[in-house]
This record gives C-alpha cells, sequence and structure tokens, in this order.
C-alpha cells in the first residue's frame, strides 16, 4: 500500500497532518504528535498583532474580533499577557526541527501587507519547511466592500511571498463570493497551496454580566462537507496544492476528501477529542478502508470523485440543492 503523497512540495509518507493546535505549542507535543502518525505538523499561529506591537491596533483588534481565529480557544489576552512573541516563536521552530524528522510548518496569522511580513524571511531562516498565512479579515466597516478585502489578501501573500522562497499555503476563507475565482488569484500569486476553509468560532452572550463570551465547539464529520464539495470543485482547476481542514474524525472522513481532491488534510478537533496519537487511528482505518476495496495507493484514489470526473457534476451544484430539499423525508 503507498500512503505517500506530496504537499507543498514536500514528500509526505500519508495525508494526515496534525493542523495547528495547542499540543504543538511546545516541542514535547511537537514529539507526541509524531509519535502518534502525524505525516506533518502546523505550528500555532503567530499573530500579525504579535509581531508589530501596536497598542491601538492590537487593542482594537482583541476586542472587536476576540476568538474568531481558527486556532483561537478563548478570548485574546490583553497585550502585556501575550508570551509568545516573535523570537519564541523562532525558537520553537529551531527546536522543533532539531526534534522530529517530519515536515513542520509555520504559521502567521495576519491580513495587512505590513512590516510583519518580514517575519518570513527570519521563519525560513530558522529551519521551518514551509509557511501557511492564515488569513481573516472581520468586515465590520459596511464602506468595505468585498472587492477590497481580497485585494488586501493578495497583497499580504505577495509581501510574503517576495519575503521567503519556502513554499506557502494560504488558509482560506468559505465566506467568498467566489472560492474558484479566488483561489485562481492565489495559485497566481505565489500560493503553492490552499487549505480549505478557516473555521471561525462565533461568540456568545452571558446574558447575567451582559458580556460577549467566547463559545468553542470542536468540529465533527459533518463540518468537512463544505471542504468537500470546494475541493471537489476545484481538483484539476488550480496549479495550486488543495489541503482540506475541519471534520475530519474518522478514516471513512478521510477516504471521502482523498476522493474529493485533497493532497492532504489537517487533523485538530479529532487530535483534541482522542490525544495526540488519534493520527494512527486515522491511518489505520484509511488503510483497511483502501485495502477492502481494492486500491493501491493514494494517487490511485485522489480526485476520483472530483467534480471534473464524476459522472453527474450538476450534484456539486444547484441540482443538489433541489435533490437535498427532496430528499427529506418527515
Amino acid at each position: 500500500m503507498n500512503m505517500d503523497t506530496s504537499y507543498l512540495g514536500l514528500k509526505l509518507k500519508h495525508p494526515l497532518i496534525a493542523a495547528a493546535n495547542p499540543i504543538a505549542a511546545d516541542v514535547s507535543g511537537i514529539r507526541q504528535l509524531e509519535d502518534g502518525g502525524a505525516a506533518a505538523v502546523i505550528l500555532p499561529s503567530l499573530f500579525e498583532e504579535q509581531i508589530t506591537h501596536e497598542a491601538l491596533e492590537l487593542h482594537y483588534h482583541t476586542t472587536v474580533t476576540a476568538d474568531t481565529f481558527a486556532e483561537a480557544l478563548s478570548y485574546f489576552p490583553e497585550p502585556e499577557q501575550f508570551i509568545v512573541g516573535p523570537e519564541e516563536y523562532l525558537k520553537l521552530i529551531q527546536e522543533a526541527k532539531a526534534a522530529v524528522k517530519i515536515p513542520v510548518i509555520a504559521s502567521l496569522n495576519g491580513v495587512t501587507d505590513g512590516g510583519w511580513t518580514r517575519i518570513a524571511e527570519q521563519i525560513e531562516q530558522a529551519g521551518a519547511d514551509a509557511i501557511e498565512l492564515n488569513m481573516y479579515y472581520l468586515a465590520t466597516d459596511p464602506n468595505v466592500v468585498g472587492s477590497e478585502i481580497e485585494r488586501h489578501y493578495i497583497e499580504t501573500l505577495k509581501a510574503v511571498r517576495n519575503a521567503t522562497k519556502l513554499p506557502i499555503a494560504v488558509k482560506l476563507s468559505s465566506f467568498l463570493s467566489s472560492p474558484a475565482a479566488m483561489a485562481k488569484s492565489m495559485a497566481n500569486a505565489g500560493a503553492d497551496g490552499l487549505v480549505l476553509f478557516n473555521r471561525f468560532y462565533q461568540p456568545d452572550f452571558d446574558l447575567d454580566k451582559l458580556e460577549v463570551i467566547p463559545n468553542l465547539r470542536l468540529s465533527n464529520s459533518d463540518d468537512m462537507r463544505l471542504a468537500l464539495r470546494w475541493i471537489a470543485i476545484l481538483f484539476g482547476k488550480t496549479s495550486a496544492d488543495l489541503c482540506a481542514t475541519g471534520g475530519c474524525h474518522t478514516g471513512i472522513d478521510a477516504v471521502k476528501l482523498l476522493m474529493a481532491g485533497a493532497d492532504s488534510i489537517q487533523i485538530a478537533s479529532a487530535l483534541l477529542k482522542h490525544g495526540p496519537s488519534y493520527s494512527k487511528t486515522l491511518l489505520s482505518e484509511l488503510t483497511e478502508w483502501m485495502e477492502k476495496h481494492e486500491y493501491t495507493s493514494i494517487n490511485q484514489m485522489k480526485g476520483s470523485m472530483s467534480h471534473k470526473n464524476v459522472a453527474d457534476a450538476s450534484a456539486y451544484e444547484r441540482a443538489n440543492y433541489m435533490k437535498t430539499l427532496q430528499s427529506y423525508q418527515k
């Protein structure tokens, strides 16, 4: 059974990657993820605000867009409570590379094309194998149109692309007017991979204290359907590698995402629920299914259920919506 795959030019022994999550916040956790079967690990994000140290902008973002980033488990702390800055992050990369043999991918979280993007060069020097750009901008200003936000994304990617030779993956939001067009623009601007999709945590209200509070819900298998659909649509239509994130909890989930066309699959919630060794369980289930159905390699199944390869491509489009409504039984 050949489980090899390629992502961002990196040869992986299988497609299951440990997504950015609290386990990967230190070297001990990163070792556990490697021992647990992860083919690569993505470090928790280094945020733009942590690099720029612009107090007013930082205060704005921590109070207005708190808990909307994919790796956030609670509200951002006040500025003086940030414990991981650029120096500590670069040290973590160096120590992780010395401690494990699997690829170590750094993560930058920001949206502007300011000076913080220069950290990409330092990340390369620290030894990271690739960079994931986790870009999210909460458009609370009604005067900011979608095209302006997308322009920010492209400019940020270009700035990072100019700062490093490392492979770059862009973690996209699903809240785009045309995900396919944005995927094409990102690839043209230098993205080597696209991660679909960023999962945002929505706030809740504490009615006793009259405060906005974080509300963390780990993903489940149903959450992967958005990525499943768009990876299937984009397969064969972009030069960038495709990585699925959000909702892979079983080997069958992994089978579906690979058949849609994913080159790799990020795991986070499943690791938090079941522990850092859960990648081995997923890999075992994936391998068992492939053997049962006589698949001999990952490449043999990749994209076999994509938009371009299924008999009825309309199943991914409007016809799917009508059939779904009609399929409901009381």
